[in-house]
């Protein structure tokens, strides 16, 4: 009964558009008053949690974030791919869908990158005559990349919760973002073949010192990737020295060789992101208590006595289980619904076999996947905003882009192991 009424309490708190830290702080009020005990023993589990050092890369790598969106530093990267691909039919949403993965490579963040790519490729598709609606839904359906390209702040917070090797949490996400990337520059020139007033970037002629050009105009954005995920997997830094490493490279280049940020700027950018850090983190600290109290009123065995009693076939449950956590990304952000459901859904998955890093990259993809989702679908209406594109004409692309491209992924990664596994065994053991 408790278990139940706290999943509906936070499920109806959550439709009705409460914040993540009044919904569950509900919860743990019901918690209190029904189950008669004090909530008081359960807020060392969050006053612990949030003095991990594990977990300061996650401020760090939202500041770098802020930093590089305002900084300017994400246009160089942009033009270059467009350099490549913005001749051909589909190159200039091809390469966006690119730039998001480069960005989110260095940023870490669905949001930022939405931000970042959204305001800095939207003119340009408008300017070359792309459906609006399907360019924003695109920007919308690849921002989540932010999630899957290492560095993830998903990834830290799974790794630290699930006691398992960040790094290889890391890589497990790495493959399934490529087959992501394909699927959706696929989907999308499939879905332009009956749009004919699409206008094409001439590729600048002589190439070869126009692309030297624009090399050394994107070689410090380019560096940072290198630098970063380097340095962790060269065992030079840990990723919490990486994201450090990060901020105070990106501020230099953002204001001395981009010159998209003042210090005046800077201060701002600090500001702003110090705020939402602040929501962060107190948004992990209440998630970390609820979890803690549901798994002592035995959540957990609950979910898994109900799993097994509709099937006992892995294929099944493995399907109910991406089937809960795609209704749950799509009522909160990643990183409560991560905090959420890796204690009481990855008993489940190894209850089958499944491996605890291979797990990782499910979630990964499915968290992402939820966010752009509708009914809530978070990252949808951010993007509306980004684009200046009304939420309908998005909504019938962005089905299309989750249903040939997402979803495909998230089945690849969920059946076949080795997409997950094979690149953190091959480089980590």
């Amino acid at each position: 009964m408790i278990i139940a009424g706290s999943l509906f309490i936070v499920c109806a708190m959550l439709l009705l558009g409460v914040s993540v830290f009044v919904a569950f702080g509900a919860v743990l009020i019901f918690i209190a008053l029904v189950g008669d005990q004090s909530i008081t023993g359960y807020l060392p589990t969050g006053s612990t949690g949030l003095r991990s050092l594990v977990l300061l890369a996650i401020p760090l790598f939202m500041i770098a974030g802020g930093v590089m969106e305002k900084g300017r530093i994400a246009a160089p990267l942009v033009a270059l791919a467009e350099m490549f691909i913005g001749h051909l039919k589909g190159g200039l949403s091809a390469a966006a869908v690119l730039a998001c993965g480069v960005f989110g490579s260095i940023a870490g963040s669905a949001n930022s990158t939405l931000t970042c790519i959204g305001s800095i490729m939207t003119p340009h598709l408008k300017k070359a005559r792309y459906p609006q609606g399907q360019s924003a839904a695109l920007l919308v359906c690849a921002s989540p990349l932010g999630l899957l390209i290492p560095p993830s702040a998903s990834h830290i917070l799974y790794g630290w919760v699930a006691q398992q090797h960040v790094l290889k949490c890391f890589l497990s996400t790495v493959i399934p973002a490529f087959i992501l990337i394909t699927l959706l520059i696929l989907t999308n020139q499939v879905m332009l073949r009956k749009h004919t007033g699409i206008a094409l970037t001439e590729r600048p002629s002589p190439f070869l010192p126009a692309l030297k050009r624009q090399g050394r105009l994107a070689g410090p954005a380019l560096m940072m990737p290198i630098i970063i995920l380097g340095g962790i997997y060269g065992g030079v830094m840990t990723p919490t020295e990486a994201a450090g490493i990060a901020v105070v490279y990106a501020v230099p280049i953002a204001i001395y060789f981009y010159k998209g940020l003042t210090w005046r700027g800077l201060a701002e950018t600090l500001l702003s992101s110090g705020i939402t850090i602040g929501v962060v983190m107190v948004m992990i600290f209440m998630v970390l208590i609820v979890s803690d109290a549901l798994i002592a009123q035995g959540a957990p065995q609950m979910a898994q006595r109900m799993v097994y009693a509709v099937s006992d076939n892995p294929v099944v449950i493995l399907l109910m289980i991406n089937v809960v956590m795609i209704l749950i990304g799509m009522l909160m952000d990643d990183i409560s619904g991560l905090l959420l459901s890796t204690p009481i859904l990855l008993p489940i998955a190894q209850s089958v076999g499944m491996d605890p890093i291979h797990f990782a990259a499910v979630i990964g993809v499915n968290l992402g996947m939820a966010n752009i989702t509708p009914p809530t679908a978070p990252l949808l209406y951010l993007g509306a905003q980004v684009t200046d594109t009304p939420v309908a004409r998005m909504l019938w692309p962005t089905l299309m882009f989750i249903l040939f491209a997402w979803l495909p992924t998230l089945l690849l990664t969920t059946f076949v192991p080795a997409l997950a596994l094979w690149l953190p065994e091959l480089l980590l053991g």
